[in-house]
């Protein structure tokens, strides 16, 4: 039980979808919406957040000539997550930060299970011991067709070595993101992401709206319990971008 003299647990929401999906791009969006608001927030993103894990994220997108195993692409992973969450996701948590991330365990389950056919159940219990059980408040899963969002991400930067993979990885990524989404609704919310960059965001904003509502109305009542007053904006950029 957190202590009385420690502030509440801030929010955890990740953002997930197919290669070209926009979803750092409204990452952006909605850290500049949140601050604009008055919530301190921490952005970051997977692999990465880390200056260990940043490295571990060179080396699962480098384009080597030396073929990757499925198994070792996902251990890769999981132990980038471990130094992520355990610097940077679980403190800034335990300060009540807004903590934003590029990608989380979701993408692990979509490439690495869905797309590389490795085993689920397997991955997410692997997931939990990285995770210490951390698990998002909201995912925003960024959908639109496997063409466009390749096209977007091809002509926007040089491509990386999972955006190289065949079409059918690719489509088998995204039918594993919309299966999670029917696993867990409560938790995965998806939005079409075909229209303009600031019809996306609104409608970001139109989900995540109740959930602040409910951040503020517990800080409120921390607030007069407790006469502290609430913390300054602020934002902490962590991955190296």
């Amino acid at each position: 039980m957190m202590k009385h003299n420690q502030p509440p647990r801030g929010l955890f929401i990740t953002l997930e979808g197919i290669e070209g999906c926009g979803k750092s791009t409204q990452a952006r969006l909605l850290g500049e919406y949140l601050r604009s608001q008055g919530h301190v927030t921490v952005e970051t993103r997977e692999p990465g957040g880390t200056p260990l894990a940043e490295k571990m994220r060179s080396v699962l997108l480098d384009r080597a000539d030396e073929p990757v195993a499925a198994e070792t692409e996902a251990f890769l992973v999981l132990a980038a997550r471990r130094q992520h969450v355990a610097q940077v996701i679980e403190p800034a948590l335990a300060r009540g930060a807004i903590v934003l991330c590029d990608r989380f365990s979701d993408s692990t389950l979509a490439y690495q299970g869905y797309a590389r056919g490795l085993n689920v159940p397997l991955l997410e219990r692997l997931n939990r011991l990285a995770t210490h059980a951390v698990t998002p408040h909201l995912t925003l899963l960024f959908d639109l067709p496997i063409a466009t969002g390749l096209a977007r991400r091809r002509s926007a930067s040089e491509p990386n070595r999972l955006d190289r993979e065949s079409r059918r990885f690719h489509q088998k990524v995204r039918a594993g993101f919309l299966d999670l989404a029917k696993r867990h609704p409560a938790r995965i919310k998806v939005i079409p992401a075909r229209a303009s960059k600031e019809t996306v965001a609104r409608a970001v904003a139109r989900i995540v709206a109740p959930m602040l509502d409910r951040k503020i109305q517990r800080q409120n009542s921390r607030s007069a319990a407790t006469h502290i007053k609430p913390p300054r904006t602020t934002q902490v950029r962590h991955a190296l971008r």
